[in-house]
């Protein structure tokens, strides 16, 4: 007969086990859409990380929906067709030819790639852009931009049907113009718009910073409207944060219950949010 001695670890793990009840109950049947972005699309071994913490999330009865970007990937294939960038203000100028570029490359190498993760960790992910389904119609952003779009009408029925079969939709931000364009969406703004039409419980936008910060320089964890408006303005929130707080903002008074950013560099950091009671970065909710 073998004899087992228990190991320590294996208690510890068991206590989490445990713990997280309270917040499995609480999101199951939730709706959780999360902004893939930055260091968690930055190697295989941190994809698949994240794909197996999606397959979890739907195996505990939640609704995972997945925005993604990819810049990196964008600039390199451009760089690599030897396609010129135009700039205004510091932002790119989105041609006709980049906009090929960056269809391509989002609704195909960078889409499909999270979708096989998804499908290898044992889950049905299906790939998707906001051309389909209608799902997101989009007005030109700024007419110096080229084709950038904000999203402006949604129609979250598809998502819907894909929840119904087990399904985690990974959504490219691509939208359709009202005259059969093709636009970019930002992909923190493609997953607010997409977080409002469906009503989520939790928007999660993962990215490289720890949170918002305070003046004093640590990371706040939780806050509300008012407080990410002061700080705004007096300059304490500042830079690349200002544009994900101000998705956070617009998700929280479209009726997202709360948004959190969240540090993506930290190893299984979605379930660290949503299933702990520590979280993983900072929380926005409403007044």
């Amino acid at each position: 007969m073998k004899k087992q001695h228990m190991n320590r670890d294996w208690i510890a793990t068991a206590a989490t086990l445990s713990s997280a009840l309270p917040y499995l109950q609480r999101y199951d049947g939730a709706i959780v859409v999360i902004k893939l972005g930055g260091h968690a699309m930055g190697s295989d071994e941190a994809m698949d990380t994240f794909a197996r913490d999606m397959v979890l999330l739907r195996q505990v009865g939640v609704n995972p929906v997945i925005v993604h970007g990819g810049g990196p990937m964008i600039n390199a294939m451009l760089d690599k067709l030897e396609i010129k960038s135009e700039f205004v203000g510091g932002k790119r100028v989105t041609d006709k030819a980049t906009m090929e570029v960056v269809e391509m490359v989002l609704s195909g190498l960078v889409n499909k790639r999270i979708v096989q993760a998804i499908n290898r960790q044992g889950g049905m992910g299906v790939g998707l852009s906001g051309k389909d389904a209608n799902l997101i119609t989009c007005d030109q952003t700024n007419p110096d931009l080229g084709f950038v779009g904000t999203p402006a009408d949604m129609d979250a029925s598809v998502l819907h049907h894909l929840f119904e079969k087990d399904m985690i939709p990974v959504i490219a931000p691509i939208g359709a113009g009202r005259e059969g364009e093709t636009f970019n969406i930002n992909g923190d703004t493609a997953a607010g718009a997409v977080a409002s039409a469906l009503k989520a419980d939790r928007l999660l936008l993962l990215t490289d910073v720890a949170g918002v910060k305070n003046a004093e320089g640590d990371v706040v964890t939780e806050l509300k409207a008012t407080d990410v408006e002061a700080m705004t303005r007096s300059g304490v929130i500042a830079g690349g944060m200002i544009p994900k707080t101000e998705t956070a903002l617009q998700a929280v008074r479209n009726g997202v219950r709360a948004c959190t950013i969240v540090d993506g560099r930290v190893q299984n950091s979605v379930l660290l949010e949503l299933f702990t009671l520590h979280g993983a970065g900072s929380m926005i909710r409403p007044d």
